[in-house]
Order: C-alpha cells, then structure tokens, then sequence
C-alpha cells in the first residue's frame, strides 16, 4: 500500500527531474495561435509523448480533421492497472500563448526558463506546461510506489489546441471515444486558492463572444463641417456600450442567469487581497453588487475586449462612418450560451442610438461548468489534495471558461469530472513574465499520485 508519507519523499527525491522536464518543455516554442510555426507544435507533441513513454506508458501522436482543416497534434497515451479498477482519463494541454510584449519579460527570452527564488519564469512554466509535467511524474512515482503498476488504469490526453479555442476537440472525443471513456476525468488546468492552499475548482463561467458593429455614414465627413447634426460611429458606439451596465457596475442586460450569493464552502476573499491579486490601481472603486466571490465567478460579467477605431498617430479631424467592437459575455453557470447570446443581441438592437445600423455577428459560446455537487471522486481529490499541501483543500470557481468540459461532460456523462489547480495569483498566466511556484509544483505532483493511489484503493490512510 502507498502512504502519503512514501509519496511527498519520492517527489521531494527526484524534484529536479521535474524541474529539468518542465524547463526542456518550456523550450519548445509550442504557440498554436496562427501565424506561429506548427511544426514546433509537433515537435512539443512528439516530446510529450516520449515523456509518457519514459513514464512506463503506451504513447502516440493523434490528430484528427477538425471544421476548418487538420487539427494539431495531440498526445494519446495509456497504462493499465488492475483488473476492475477505476479508468481514469488525465487531461492537459501543451500548446501555450504568444509571449505578447517581449520588452515586458525580464529575461531576454520567455521560452529559456529562468528560476528566480521560488519560481520558474517563462511562458508556458504554469499554463500549462506544469500540468503535463505534472501528470507525467505522477504516473512515473504511482507506478514505482505500487510495485511497477499503475493503481487504476490510466488515459492520458494531452492536447494541442487549448489556446485557440479547441476546434476539433468534439471531433477528436467522437473519433477517440472508446480510448477515452472512463469513470473519473481530471483536468489539470485551472488555479489553486493561494500559494500553498490547494482547490478543486467546482465551476466555471461560460462565455459568448460577438463582434458588434455599428454604421452612420457611407463615407467619412469633415468633423467640423458635419459635426453637430451627425454624431461619428465611435461615439455611437461607446453610447451603446455605456448601457451594457447599470450605475452600480452590474450587467444590465435582461434574461442573464446571475448568482449574487456566493456558493456554499467557497472561501472568503477579502476585497484588499483581490485588490492585490488584480492589481487594481489606488483610487480605482471596485464595481458590482453580492459577494466578491460571486461576481467573479457565478454573475454575468461583460467586458469590451476589442474595438476597430482610428489610431491617434493617423487621426484626421473626420467623422468615424463605422465602429466595430468585440464584446466578451462571461455568463454564470445555469445559463444557456444560446439564450444569452438571444438576450444580448435584442438588448443591442433595443438601445442602438439614433438610428445607426446594427450588426452583431456571434463568434465563440461556450457553455458553463457546476461541478459543486459531492461525488467520491472529488471527496478523494480533496482528501489528496489537503495530505499533499499539508492544508484542508477549498471549493472555488473560475470566471473563466473551459469550454471543452461540459463538452466532456456530454460526451461521458457517468464520468466525475474533477478541476484541478495548477496555477496562483502570481502565475500571470498569458501574461508577459509567466510563472509556476516550485513548492506548490511539488505539492501538485505528490497530490495527483495519492489521487490516483486513493481512487485504485492502493493508499494506506
């Protein structure tokens, strides 16, 4: 039997092979989003997969054709256990961001990592570079502590897509479904509370995107000839943002699922420490009504993430004929992404100012996650995760989306899924200086071998 004390000295023992792994995967420039190299994207799956190999698992490349041509690569990879144990599917992803502003980094290059106290800096050291490494150790030590056997059987699906939005992940469910069915999901891709406080993150916002535009002249006119009696498209277009809101800050728009209540058994967050966290500037009120914990993670939240109008540098003294913006609708667990998307289209259409002419064009809807109801799988996760940190493990929610689980959800529908935590509030993760804390990367990898030893019942409590 496996103790918990066996596993945080095994982990403790071969730490730095973990480090040196992840730093060799934070190397790979693996960026997804288009106009990057895809052959980097394969060579960050063929590494994977030969990590899993050297972790005692069967491993391959897959990919299949996704709506809009192949998909990237992805890692399949499986290890068996006993006969009539739990089958586990293992989800991460090993594709990362664009480094953004490469001036904003303070070393000369994101994809050499760089440890700076105790953090590993560069992009993808967290998101989700940790996770894959993670998985990858957890399944070398389970294996070792349990006389050369994994304790349950074990699916590891390591994709490439995540950052662009996973186009052809139903696709790759659908062609791999068989491979990929099992009685426990765990997706290793979300945050934990604080340095050192572990969490399983029980929901999650869906989001709906739309491009908005908005017309008021079929061609540019002199501001001063033509001002007053012709108001420009960009003026137009803030009138019509400014009513997405109400005055105390709160979503205004009409058939949203809000939850104002934070949910049972999340954590107290302190506005100073959110205040910290999001960096939020001296002066700068906090907007919004209910508990902080609920407007972040189970009430609507509608932010402008985009908007085409004319750069100062090239600005005449004309009347903007057009405006678009790109609205970003996080929208609460319960809602339906189609019904928002329908409420959000007929709040535009009803506040359009003066007559302009109205487009909204849908792009991304995903759906959200409620993952707040007990299940053993999660009672083990916690108790996996509290014997790792050496602190009770918390409920929390994410204001951002993952898309891909109720997709997972549909897909296998007698799974537990479980949200783990690989990041913190200092992880800036697709930020410039991303980061993953070591002490918490090693708590991390201990409490995914125990999760795994507790769910084959090969763990002595």
């Amino acid at each position: 039997m496996i103790t918990s004390h066996a596993v945080r000295a095994a982990v403790h023992d071969s730490f730095d092979r973990v480090v040196n792994d992840l730093t060799e995967l934070v190397a790979i420039p693996s960026v997804s989003a288009a106009g990057h190299d895809p052959a980097q994207v394969s060579r960050s799956a063929e590494h994977v997969a030969a990590l899993l190999r050297d972790a005692g698992l069967e491993a391959r490349v897959a990919s299949v054709q996704g709506p809009n041509g192949p998909g990237r690569p992805a890692v399949l990879a499986h290890g068996d256990g006993p006969t009539g144990s739990p089958r586990v599917l293992l989800y991460a992803h090993h594709d990362v961001q664009p480094v953004g502003d490469p001036d904003k980094w303070r070393q000369a290059d994101p994809f050499v990592a760089e440890r700076r106290g105790d953090r590993l800096f560069g992009r993808g050291t967290a998101d989700d570079g940790a996770g894959v490494i993670s998985l990858v150790h957890a399944l070398r030590l389970a294996a070792e502590l349990n006389g050369g056997q994994l304790p349950c059987s074990v699916t590891v699906f390591i994709e490439g897509e995540e950052e662009v939005g996973s186009p052809s992940f139903e696709t790759f469910l659908e062609t791999y479904r068989e491979q990929l069915d099992a009685d426990v999901i765990v997706v290793a891709d979300s945050s934990n509370w604080r340095v050192g406080v572990p969490a399983l993150t029980t929901s999650l916002r869906g989001v709906v995107q739309v491009d908005v535009r908005l017309e008021v002249l079929d061609h540019a006119l002199h501001s001063g000839q033509y001002g007053g009696p012709v108001i420009d498209a960009v003026t137009a277009m803030c009138r019509l943002v400014a009513t997405l809101h109400d005055e105390r800050g709160d979503v205004a728009v009409d058939g949203l699922v809000s939850h104002p209540a934070a949910a049972p058994g999340y954590p107290d967050y302190p506005e100073s420490d959110f205040r910290n966290d999001a960096g939020v500037l001296d002066g700068v009120e906090l907007v919004g009504t209910g508990d902080l914990t609920a407007r972040l993670w189970t009430k609507p939240a509608l932010s402008v993430i985009g908007m085409d109008v004319t750069p100062l540098r090239v600005a005449g003294n004309v009347l903007a004929p057009s405006c678009t913006a790109r609205l970003s609708l996080r929208i609460a667990p319960g809602q339906d992404p189609a019904g928002a998307l329908a409420s959000l289209e007929a709040h535009l259409e009803a506040h359009t100012p003066f007559g302009a002419k109205l487009t909204v064009c849908a792009g991304e809807l995903g759906p959200a996650f409620d993952g707040t109801a007990q299940t053993p799988a999660g009672r083990a996760a916690h108790w996996a995760l509290t014997e790792a940190f050496g602190t009770e493990a918390v409920n929390i929610g994410q204001g951002g989306s993952i898309p891909f689980i109720a997709t997972l959800k549909e897909t296998f529908p007698q799974a537990q899924v479980l949200v783990t935590g690989i990041e913190d509030p200092d992880t800036r993760a697709h930020s410039e200086d991303e980061s993953m804390h070591l002490g918490d990367l090693e708590r991390i990898v201990a409490a995914e071998v125990l999760l795994l030893a507790r769910l084959g019942g090969a763990v002595a409590d």
